[in-house]
């Protein structure tokens, strides 16, 4: 079990800090908003109405002996940065920050960010790679590169396994893993047939990927 702080409760934030503790870990979570802390209180392990840029009050918060905290101010780049900058001081293990644009996150990793998030612009990519194709059922952007999409199995596959498929001699791509029902079938064999309604995690050059979903 980790301990989480989450700092500001917006959407995102707040979605987050119900999220990790009902995956069963410590989330301390701040805003100066007594409303919005009065309403997630039931939904985390602490609920602590404070500005979270005031490095007294952080201090007070024992933020040094959480393994994570989470920047998720989203109203002042300013006030993002430096909350950052406060909770680096501290020595956090390890900071998450959400950024507004590529300038303030490179801004965020200068002062010594461990991650940078843009919730609103991959939560866009993931909504804009669904609609282009019914089959896609998600995806994640590893890196300007590379990617990983989950897809359900075209029609043409069904009953072919992996190797009589060859997505990686066709597609350039890797199935890492099927989904099956309420199952997950990770590292599948080359003998592993494809089913009706299968759900292929699969990962891949981006360029490779586009080629795929044009196809699905």
């Amino acid at each position: 079990m980790k301990q989480f702080a989450v700092l500001g409760l917006g959407r995102f934030g707040s979605s987050l800090a119900r999220t990790l503790y009902g995956l069963g870990h410590d989330v301390l979570a701040v805003d100066k908003s007594e409303d919005i802390v009065q309403d997630i209180s039931p939904y985390v392990t602490h609920a602590i109405q404070a500005d979270a840029t005031d490095e007294s009050t952080l201090r007070s918060l024992g933020l040094r002996n959480f393994d994570v905290a989470v920047i998720s101010i989203g109203s002042s780049i300013q006030a993002s940065i430096m909350v950052a900058l406060i909770v680096k001081e501290l020595g956090v293990k390890h900071v998450v920050a959400k950024a507004q644009n590529e300038l303030h996150a490179k801004v965020l990793y200068k002062i010594g960010a461990d991650r940078v998030v843009f919730p609103e612009r991959d939560m866009g990519l993931r909504l804009a790679h669904n609609l282009v194709s019914s089959n896609i059922v998600d995806f994640i952007e590893l890196s300007s590169d590379y990617s990983i999409i989950e897809l359900v199995a075209l029609p043409e596959w069904k009953n072919k396994t992996l190797k009589e498929l060859n997505m990686r001699g066709k597609y350039g791509i890797n199935i890492i893993a099927i989904k099956r029902g309420g199952e997950i079938f990770i590292s599948p064999k080359a003998e592993e047939q494809i089913m009706d309604n299968d759900v292929l995690v699969v990962v891949g050059d981006n360029e490779d990927i586009v080629r795929l979903e044009n196809k699905a």
